[in-house]
């Protein structure tokens, strides 16, 4: 998310776009020197590099503050190694030196944001006081005079000491700040536990995500419809569900400036053309990414808190997997931050194949359905467009959603034999959005409605294989 943060706030100025960040904004994250090598930092790394490269404008820092201990592994000079690696700036400095760390900060963010490129800031010879965790059994793997000794170096203690000798402070007034921060910190613990408890199933969804948002006069608490379909051929101008795909996306880019495509392969269509032609009318806001799914949901993230409205669209439902810890961040940050920073969002996802209700494809297509994720599958041209522009509303007030494509409707056009039913008008945007809760019920013909009391509930492809089982 920091880089996409770094990309975000600097393609919303280009675009004219208001945010919550300046155009001169730098990106900060700060990780240990362990966490180099986890796999959300490496792809972090690798697309500020990217960018870099590239020459796309990524004012993004990297602070590592380095103990030489991961858990208990030791550093074995690895850090200096993966940092040779690196195409960007590299400024280290002492990190029990506050004015040698204030000096290279300000060195390392004046770097990112005039040349706006990412930037390392490495925080050396510091000493990890208690341990990684509580249950760490430091005993195990260090010396009792190593123990000792990193318990006793406190960073903090010579900063302060500094302060006084400077007359910037006396001990009397750190010693009140310090009770101060005390007394903050046990109100907040307090606060937090007096909280009121979770005991309904209303209670935790309202924290899962933003709220709904009424559109088209449709009331939030109204519940779902329940509308007719039909399986008669449609007057009008018809077209397969992939040509409403692409219209309603195009849509979506004419109506909200702020609304980008992001993706691999998007640029000259996509693996099924969804997105052709789409470049060529919004070259700053359709755009490929390089083929790793941590890096698109990140970006994704990052895009969302700098004003965007980012839709990720990922190939295949196994991809996702890819990308899935990035994925489930996303989700949960609503509830996370207790509503306060929220990614809203669309991904759309190329989840399911041929089969009844997916089908194998690309090893398999099992759906990751956390809470706080919206989902939507749609069976047609016309409920696609006119659900996708409800997500649309719901992202843009900051819930994630996830529409999940079926590859074998992008381009069917006959239900039964050849009568051409599967091709629909596009809905006109006066027609009333299709919501998270309407339900389309595909009444049975004369023949079978006789003594019938089956009804299939479905979606996607499932929609198409009952209604051929009823015909039948």
């Amino acid at each position: 998310p920091a880089v996409g943060r770094a990309l975000g706030a600097q393609l919303a100025a280009h675009l004219g776009v208001s945010g919550p960040l300046r155009s001169d904004a730098v990106s900060y994250v700060s990780v240990g020197d362990g966490s180099v090598n986890n796999a959300h930092f490496l792809a972090a790394t690798n697309l500020a590099d990217y960018a870099q490269f590239r020459g796309f404008r990524c004012p993004v820092v990297f602070g590592i503050s380095d103990n030489d201990l991961c858990i208990s592994l030791r550093g074995y000079g690895w850090l200096d190694e993966y940092l040779k690696k690196l195409r960007m700036r590299v400024f280290r400095c002492d990190g029990n030196d506050v004015l040698d760390v204030f000096s290279a900060s300000a060195d390392a963010i004046a770097s990112a944001r005039s040349r706006k490129q990412p930037a390392v800031l490495v925080m050396k010879n510091l000493a990890r006081r208690f341990g990684h965790a509580a249950t760490d059994r430091q005993s195990a793997y260090l010396s009792a005079e190593e123990i000792q000794g990193a318990a006793e170096h406190n960073a903090l203690e010579s900063a302060c000491a500094l302060a006084i000798d400077e007359g910037m402070t006396t001990a009397e007034e750190l010693a009140a700040l310090y009770r101060e921060i005390w007394r903050e910190t046990e109100e907040a613990f307090d606060a937090a536990s007096a909280e009121e408890k979770f005991t309904t199933r209303e209670q935790v969804a309202k924290h899962n995500s933003q709220p709904l948002q009424p559109v088209h006069g449709v009331e939030v608490d109204s519940g779902g419809r329940v509308l007719e379909g039909s399986t008669e051929v449609r007057p009008g101008k018809r077209d397969v569900m992939r040509k409403h795909m692409t219209r309603v996306i195009e849509e979506t880019l004419e109506e909200h400036p702020n609304a980008v495509y992001i993706g691999e392969d998007v640029g000259h269509g996509g693996y099924y053309l969804v997105t052709q032609g789409l470049q060529e009318r919004f070259p700053m806001r359709v755009r490929d990414f390089p083929p790793d799914e941590t890096t698109l949901v990140g970006a994704g993230v990052g895009y969302a808190q700098a004003g965007l409205l980012p839709v990720v669209e990922i190939p295949y439902a196994k991809y996702l997997d890819c990308g899935a810890d990035m994925f489930y961040e996303a989700v949960i940050s609503n509830w996370l931050s207790g509503g306060k920073r929220p990614n809203g969002m669309i991904i759309r996802l190329q989840g399911f194949d041929r089969g009844v209700f997916g089908g194998n494809f690309h090893t398999h297509n099992s759906l990751p359905l956390p809470p706080g994720l919206d989902v939507v599958c749609f069976s047609n041209g016309a409920d696609y467009a006119r659900g996708w522009r409800y997500a649309v509303q719901q992202a843009r007030a900051g819930r994630v959603v996830m529409s999940v494509d079926c590859t074998n409707l992008l381009n069917l056009r006959h239900l039964h034999g050849t009568d051409d039913a599967w091709r629909m008008p596009y809905p006109d945007t006066s027609e009333r959005m299709l919501t998270f809760d309407d339900v389309t019920a595909y009444p049975a013909d004369a023949e079978h409605k006789a003594g019938g009391r089956l009804a299939v509930v479905a979606y996607g492809n499932g929609v198409v294989t009952a209604l051929h089982a009823q015909k039948e």
